[in-house]
């Protein structure tokens, strides 16, 4: 499981040379890993196969106008469930801080709740770890995997193989309440450009005053999902 994550991690982030390349051995590697079922496998294959026969500029404008110009297709985690919000912020500190109680460092330009990263931390977790971050993310990776469905998109199989690798069930009401906001409409850059100009996240501010973790972060994303002044609820879900 740690290898497929790892792999999902580098198939999901900006196509690369290096990444195109390498698919042959991505492959190799997921065919050797007796972690997981016949059915990741299918949809993580799937999608080297595509990347490797696309061209490389052409696969990285399908990703730019898939993720970098629809923020319901974010891969950015917090997007979803906390938008331009002051909660975003904290988030992203207190994700941060998990990493680094970890061990794991990131460069400072990239944003902790970047899913290539994030999956690139679980492939360094126990498997039980692993089991309880992707359980508390996969309300928003279902949205997104759907989302790509629908635009028959070869991406959807990256979240496919997510979901089968998560033991948990997924959500569904938390789930239809994302895909119930408005889908933005890539080719409309005016709107776009109105929409990201002001987009701003802020480190900061009372990290030090809460535990780090993945309890930490399950109160992040269910703080969410609640409505103005209903009790926050710290329990396992």
């Amino acid at each position: 499981m740690h290898k497929a994550l790892k792999i999902l991690s580098l198939l999901l982030s900006y196509p690369s040379e290096e990444l195109i390349g390498g698919t042959g051995e991505l492959k190799a590697a997921l065919q050797a890993d007796d972690a997981i079922g016949s059915d990741v496998r299918r949809q993580i294959v799937r999608l080297i196969d595509d990347l490797a026969g696309q061209d490389l500029y052409e696969a990285q404008e399908r990703y730019v106008h898939l993720f970098d110009r629809s923020r319901s297709l974010s891969l950015h985690l917090f997007e979803h469930v906390h938008g331009e919000s002051r909660d975003r912020g904290q988030a992203m500190v207190d994700l941060m801080g998990m990493y680094e109680q970890s061990g794991f460092i990131i460069d400072s330009k990239e944003l902790p709740d970047y899913l290539p990263l994030f999956l690139e931390f679980l492939s360094t977790r126990t498997a039980e770890e692993v089991d309880d971050l992707l359980s508390q993310t996969g309300h928003i990776t279902a949205a997104i995997g759907e989302r790509l469905g629908k635009r028959e998109s070869v991406y959807a199989c990256a979240f496919a193989a997510l979901r089968l690798l998560s033991k948990a069930k997924v959500d569904e009401k938390r789930v239809n309440a994302l895909l119930e906001s408005a889908e933005d409409d890539p080719d409309d850059l005016v709107a776009l450009d109105r929409v990201w100009q002001d987009e701003a996240v802020t480190f900061g501010g009372n990290a030090g005053e809460s535990g780090c973790g993945p309890d930490r972060l399950r109160t992040q994303m269910r703080a969410a999902a609640r409505k103005p002044n209903e009790p926050a609820n710290t329990m396992p879900v």
